[in-house]
């Protein structure tokens, strides 16, 4: 049989998910592709770009439709566990849990309704107020979704990895000259908190240096961390730095790097994902959608 349609994946993810541990989709994908009377083939079948198998796709949207509607507790990126309130659900909804079953919930309501820089997912079947709009929003789910691999595929790599990345990153961005010496990283022991540099000019009278954190999600880079970084900084008579890290950074921090008299730029998980997408590193373009509109000026006559 064909993967169903994602609503179908509701009740079967909270029943394998009733144990109450920690799971993942991943982990997750044999007892549910069971509990659906899937074969191998079926769970291999790609969506039509090509990027992902359709049941993990639909797997991680009925995570997020559950978890949204309070079903479904988020412990950390990737990691979640049933609540109460989807123990109550697989009783009450024994034969199966649809969108309009969630609706009863009003924080659900508002996610499938809210229309602001964070655009909630929606399906495409769901109504909103114009085709534009539902483009944008299918951009932004499919941005966000992109985003949090990114991260997860970070953290599964090197540090040293991560040091190029960043220094990959920043000249992406414009900074650094055309010369071949623009970056390089610096990491390693005794790096004296330093992981890359960039030359602004060929000869590297004006230098950005660069710290990488490659921490997970449920870490948060505070004031200390800041603070020595700052400190190499000094010592190496510098003026500019850039503290990129995969999580994110807490108050302290951030109030810290206001009261200096010299440049540190902060840039969390979030934001380094979005700056790779918006400059292509790690990235390709799956589909370019060309939208067309009425020339006005066409149709006046003289």
């Amino acid at each position: 049989m064909a993967v169903p349609a994602f609503q179908s994946f509701f009740l079967p993810l909270l029943k394998v998910c009733s144990d109450e541990k920690e799971h993942s989709i991943k982990g997750l994908k044999v007892p549910l592709s069971e509990h659906l009377g899937l074969t191998v083939k079926d769970i291999e079948e790609r969506v039509p770009s090509g990027t992902q198998s359709r049941f993990v796709n639909r797997a991680t949207w009925a995570k997020v439709y559950l978890s949204r509607a309070g079903a479904l507790s988020v412990i950390q990126r990737g990691l979640f566990k049933i609540s109460p309130r989807g123990q109550s659900l697989i009783k009450e909804y024994p034969n199966g849990i649809s969108i309009k079953d969630l609706s009863k919930f009003p924080e659900f309501e508002r996610f499938r309704t809210k229309h602001n820089d964070q655009v909630a997912p929606v399906s495409l079947s769901e109504e909103l107020s114009t085709p534009e709009e539902i483009l944008d929003s299918t951009s932004s789910q499919i941005n966000n979704t992109v985003a949090d691999e990114i991260l997860e595929k970070i953290l599964s790599n090197s540090p040293a990895f991560f040091e190029a990345l960043i220094v990959d990153l920043i000249i992406k961005m414009g900074y650094g000259g055309p010369q071949e010496n623009a970056g390089q990283t610096l990491g390693g022991s005794g790096d004296g908190g330093i992981d890359g540099l960039i030359n602004q000019d060929e000869l590297g009278l004006d230098v950005i240096y660069l710290q990488a954190k490659r921490w997970k999600e449920s870490s948060t880079v505070g004031r200390p961390e800041i603070q020595k970084f700052a400190g190499a900084l000094l010592s190496k008579k510098a003026k500019k730095g850039v503290f990129i890290t995969t999580t994110s950074f807490s108050k302290d921090a951030l109030d810290y790097v206001k009261e200096l008299d010299f440049k540190i730029i902060l840039i969390s998980g979030s934001q380094l994902a979005g700056l790779m997408l918006k400059h292509n590193l790690g990235v390709t373009t799956s589909k370019t959608i060309l939208i067309k509109k009425m020339d006005s000026d066409y149709f006046e006559e003289e």
